[in-house]
């Protein structure tokens, strides 16, 4: 299938952590083009390809394609496929007009739903939402999500409330702070560089938090986590901060029923519930539109942690 990308496609965190600037232990090709979270419409479409029509709405999702053969993907956990391909990553992903993917996991954008609204839900969105289903907290439960001011975190936030969660928010400033609590609803809102984290989170959650949601590509929020979670709750891991070591004490672990997991991304039926999410208007990414020309620039002020919310990459003159 190809289809157009014309309308947007955020930058995500893909190319920045790629050669030469690269710090992950994963291998990738060169040249590449890099990209993913493309959204746009269909313009041409294989033989075979019998669910989708030319001018249907479509995204290009980190999973470009998985073996759907392995005991994994049997199962619908094809985000561990030992043979799958990631878009940006290992095939050519979505920084460019025209775009290749499989019909069998390009994502269907509801038609009320704007492509440029759809585009960060597509890796960003779905990411943080699988990451709570697997904290599993339950309505009316407490949820601490560390780096809840940043482009996944307040998709996060935003996910946990329409979900029915007390969110705890951890990050740091002020401007995070009405982010958060302001104008996302966050319930509480915890300052790491002021507040005594483990502390300040049992207190407001009457003895620690039923799941947690690290996102911030730091260490010390994994060595932290165990420290501040309630007996049988859930630490979900979706950051990945190069050479980290996450470290726990054994006995709370095991006395006190914990969990730790990592996940990452989510599969297919995930995605269309973290759209319909979007769709009913419960979830909306905070982006910036700018040009293609100006990816490098981006780069570097992602580096230097100046960018806040999302940036979407406006492919409509191009």
């Amino acid at each position: 299938m190809m289809f157009s990308s014309k309308s947007s496609t955020p930058v995500s965190a893909t190319l920045i952590s790629t050669p030469p600037k690269g710090d992950w232990p994963i291998p990738t090709k060169l040249p590449l083009v890099g990209g993913h979270e493309g959204a746009g419409k269909v313009v041409a479409l294989g033989s075979n390809v019998k669910d989708l029509k030319i001018g249907d709405s479509v995204g290009v999702v980190w999973l470009h394609s998985a073996c759907m053969t392995c005991e994994y993907c049997i199962q619908g956990r094809e985000t561990v496929c030992p043979n799958q391909h990631m878009s940006g990553y290992s095939v050519d992903g979505s920084f460019q007009e025209y775009c290749v993917a499989r019909a069998s996991h390009v994502a269907r954008i509801p038609d009320n739903l704007p492509l440029i609204e759809a585009a960060p839900i597509l890796c960003a969105g779905v990411t943080v939402y699988k990451g709570l289903k697997e904290t599993e907290v339950r309505s009316g439960q407490f949820v601490t999500i560390v780096g809840a001011g940043g482009g996944l975190g307040h998709l996060a936030v935003q996910y946990a409330k329409a979900m029915g969660m007390n969110v705890v928010a951890v990050d740091t400033g002020d401007d995070k702070r009405k982010l958060c609590v302001e104008e996302l609803g966050a319930d509480y809102f915890v300052d790491f560089m002021k507040d005594d984290v483990v502390a300040t989170v049992k207190e407001v959650t009457g003895g620690g938090s039923h799941g947690v949601l690290l996102l911030s590509p730091a260490e010390k929020p994994f060595q932290q986590a165990v420290d501040y979670t309630r007996r049988w709750g859930t630490v979900a891991c979706i950051a990945l901060p190069a050479g980290a070591k996450g470290t726990f004490p054994v006995f709370d672990l095991v006395l006190q029923r914990l969990t730790i997991r990592g996940s990452i991304v989510g599969n297919r039926q995930d995605l269309a519930e973290a759209l319909d999410f979007a769709a009913r208007g419960k979830v909306r990414c905070h982006y910036k539109v700018m040009d293609l020309e100006k990816i490098p620039q981006i780069y570097e002020d992602m580096h230097a942690g100046k960018i806040a919310g999302r940036i979407i990459l406006d492919l409509h003159n191009h």
